[in-house]
C-alpha cells in the first residue's frame, strides 16, 4: 500500500502524528502537513498573554523549526476537502493522499451570540487574549462576567482559571473589593471528569468571592444596556465580559459532508470516519472526551499505530483516551488531574491538588513537546 499521508493542521495532534510517523519510517515516510498558521502556541499560554505574563510573541513556536524526516509542512490555507478521493483543496494548490488525518481543531463562531463580537471580549484565540491584555488595565470596578456561550468547549478547565485569575489580578491591583465575578459554565460541575478537582475550583471559587453559575450559557450580550443574557432568561448585568465563544469545526469541514451536528463523527477506539482510510482527531472530532492537546496527543498515537499497521509496520493499537487536564489557581498554585477514559471498564482520575510545586509539572509538560516538536 502507498504511504502518502495527509495531515490537516498542526496543533497537538497533527504535531505528535507527524512526529510518530517520521520515528518509523524516517526518510521513507511521505507526510504533507497543510496549517494556515506560521506558529504553534500552546493553549494554556493565552492566560499568560492574557494577564500579561507573557508578550504574545513569547509564546509561539515558529513552525520553520518543526523538522522532520519524510515531513513536510506547508503553510497554506485548506479551502475545499473531499474525503471520498482524500483530495484536499488550498489557496495554492490541491493535494491527494492514501491517508487522510483531519486534525484542524475547533474554530470559534462569535456571530452565534449576538453582541458576542461587539463587546464579548473573547480570550479562546491568541489575538482576543492579546485584546484583553489592553481592555483589563482598565476595569477597576462593577461587574465582570466570565461566560461560556456553548458546548462543547475547549479545555473544560480555562473559564474556571480565567475567573480566579481575574480575581488576583484585581486584588494585586486593590481593586478586587469594587467588583464582582461571576462565571457562566454549561456544565454540571466546573471540570466533570474530576470531582476532586470540581471540589478544589468550588473551594477556591467560595474563598476568593466568586459567583459560579453552572448548567447556564451565554445567549446574547446586549452592548447598549451591558447585559449578558443567560439560555434560562436570566439577565447579568456587567462592566467587563470575557467570553468563550461558541465552538465548531472549521468550514471546509462542515462543507466536505464530514460533519454532523458541528463535529466529526469516528470510531473512538480507532479514529476513523465513516470514509475510508480518513481520521479525524484533536478538537474537531466528536469524542465526547475533553477538547485538550494531551487528548489529541493519544488520539494521534492510535493513528498512526493504525496507519504503520497497513503499511505492514506492528500492530494498531486502540486510542488509550488518555490525557491531563492542567488548572491554575491564579495564586501561583497549579492543579491537574490525570484521566484515562478507555483503558479501563469505567474513568479513572488521579488527582493532584493545587500547589507551587504543580507549576513544575507545568513546564515540563510544555518542555517536553517543545523539544519533541521543535527540538529546543
Amino acid at each position: 500500500m502507498k504511504s502518502r499521508v495527509l495531515v490537516l493542521g498542526a496543533g497537538f495532534g497533527g504535531m505528535e502524528l507527524s512526529t510518530l510517523l517520521s520515528e518509523a519510517l524516517g526518510e521513507k515516510a511521505d507526510v504533507t502537513v497543510i496549517e494556515k498558521g506560521d506558529a504553534f502556541v500552546f493553549g494554556y499560554s493565552k492566560i499568560d498573554v492574557m494577564f500579561g505574563r507573557l508578550t504574545p510573541e513569547a509564546v509561539r513556536l515558529p513552525y520553520r523549526n518543526f523538522v522532520k524526516p519524510g515531513v513536510r509542512l506547508v503553510k497554506e490555507t485548506i479551502t475545499a476537502i473531499d474525503p471520498v478521493a482524500r483530495r484536499v483543496t488550498t489557496t495554492d494548490g490541491s493535494y491527494e493522499a492514501d491517508f487522510l488525518v483531519v486534525a484542524l481543531g475547533a474554530d470559534y463562531d462569535l456571530a452565534a451570540t449576538p453582541g458576542l463580537a461587539e463587546d464579548g471580549n473573547e480570550f479562546y484565540s491568541v489575538a482576543g487574549a492579546g485584546r484583553v491584555r489592553e481592555v483589563l488595565p482598565k476595569f477597576s470596578k462593577g461587574p465582570a462576567v466570565v461566560g461560556v456561550c456553548g458546548f462543547p468547549f475547549k479545555c473544560p478547565p480555562a473559564p474556571s482559571e480565567c475567573a480566579l485569575m481575574l480575581h488576583h489580578y484585581l486584588a494585586k491591583r486593590g481593586v478586587r473589593g469594587a467588583c464582582d465575578i461571576t462565571l457562566v459554565l454549561p456544565l454540571s460541575s466546573p471540570m466533570p471528569a474530576s470531582a476532586d478537582v470540581s471540589a478544589a475550583l468550588i473551594a477556591a471559587f467560595a474563598e476568593t468571592g466568586i459567583k459560579l453559575l453552572l448548567g447556564r450559557s451565554v445567549k446574547a450580550l446586549e452592548p447598549g444596556r451591558k447585559v449578558a443574557v443567560l439560555d434560562d432568561g436570566t439577565e447579568l448585568p456587567y462592566a467587563l465580559h470575557l467570553g468563550v465563544p461558541k465552538h465548531q469545526v472549521p468550514k471546509p469541514v462542515l462543507e466536505s459532508g464530514m460533519a454532523e451536528n458541528g463535529w466529526v463523527p469516528i470510531t473512538l477506539r480507532t479514529m476513523e470516519t465513516r470514509f475510508p482510510e480518513v481520521y479525524a482527531i484533536g478538537d474537531g472530532a466528536a469524542t465526547g472526551l475533553p477538547k485538550a492537546g494531551s487528548f489529541a496527543e493519544s488520539a494521534a498515537r492510535a493513528v498512526a499505530s493504525s496507519i504503520l499497521a497497513k503499511l505492514g509496520i506492528g500492530e494498531a493499537k486502540p486510542n488509550t483516551g488518555t490525557g491531563s487536564c492542567l488548572v491554575e489557581f491564579g495564586d501561583g498554585r497549579l492543579s491537574w488531574a490525570d484521566l484515562d477514559f478507555l483503558t479501563g471498564p469505567k474513568l479513572t482520575s488521579v488527582f493532584h491538588p493545587p500547589s507551587l510545586a504543580g507549576r513544575a509539572h507545568k513546564e515540563q509538560f510544555g518542555a517536553s513537546r517543545t523539544a519533541r516538536w521543535f527540538g529546543r
